[in-house]
């Protein structure tokens, strides 16, 4: 059944109706020629997840009446922050794409010292909107209860503050030759870090990965490099092994 985010004002608590506007007017009428009866999800992304049943369609507006109250039940206990340094071309949008479908709570795009893409602080608030429509289309389409947050591009500091604000923080390291992924979640949940709200740091690099300096930069900031096994990963391809291995071990996927 399709599913849309809506602003918390388009749901009408007195006469217990909601109204889809814009671009989700749009697809609900001309992309899934949506009729009256018709039913769909509505979420406000917060707290409330109703079904409801199309009553009328105007140009650009549809009005359906709440039928059910729906459970928010589908979002995973811990919360992950992808932290990706920018990659060429629409890698990002692939990551945020797959990563809100896994279900990574935040993304955090960040600047490095191997970072290729030149940034442009005139162009960040066009691209970072368009991130975050590639996020809530993503978390519709995986019956998400909430859209992630994609954050502005953080400076390599910036990034490093968040550290202090997670659970855990994880940096991944093709160099690194010690610690594996797996162990490093284990003793996460032993040590009582991945419970109901808990927030980890998952840290991936550029194509040319990180440099030895910021590594240590890192690990002085409280993140811990971990491998993700022998063989060298896309760095669009790390961020949702990361992603998946966290969820399987903590019991997301069945693990």
């Amino acid at each position: 059944m399709q599913r849309y985010f809506l602003p918390p004002e388009q749901f009408h608590l007195d006469n217990q109706t909601v109204t889809i506007e814009g671009d989700d007017a749009h697809h609900l009428m001309r992309v899934m020629r949506a009729d009256i009866g018709d039913k769909v999800i509505c979420s406000n992304g917060l707290d409330r997840e109703v079904l409801v049943r199309i009553s009328q369609l105007d140009k650009g507006l549809v009005t359906a009446e709440i039928v059910e109250e729906l459970p928010m039940n589908a979002e995973s206990a811990v919360q992950v922050w992808i932290a990706q340094s920018l990659p060429k071309g629409d890698k990002m949008e692939t990551i945020i794409q797959k990563g809100t479908e896994i279900g990574a709570a935040r993304f955090l795009p960040f600047l490095s010292e191997r970072t290729i893409v030149q940034y442009d602080a005139k162009k960040e608030a066009k691209r970072t909107e368009r991130w975050q429509k590639i996020a809530k289309e993503a978390a519709e389409q995986a019956h998400r209860n909430r859209v992630p947050q994609v954050e502005a591009v953080y400076s390599w500091k910036q990034l490093l503050q968040q550290a202090k604000e997670a659970d855990a923080a994880w940096i991944c390291y093709e160099k690194e030759d010690g610690q594996q992924l797996k162990p490093a979640i284990q003793e996460a949940l032993a040590a009582g870090k991945l419970g109901q709200g808990s927030k980890v740091v998952i840290a991936v690099g550029p194509e040319g990965g990180f440099t030895e300096q910021e590594i240590k930069q890192a690990e002085e900031a409280g993140f811990r490099s971990v491998s993700l096994g022998a063989r060298i990963l896309r760095t669009e391809t790390a961020a949702m092994v990361g992603l998946t291995c966290l969820f399987y071990e903590t019991g997301e996927m069945g693990g």
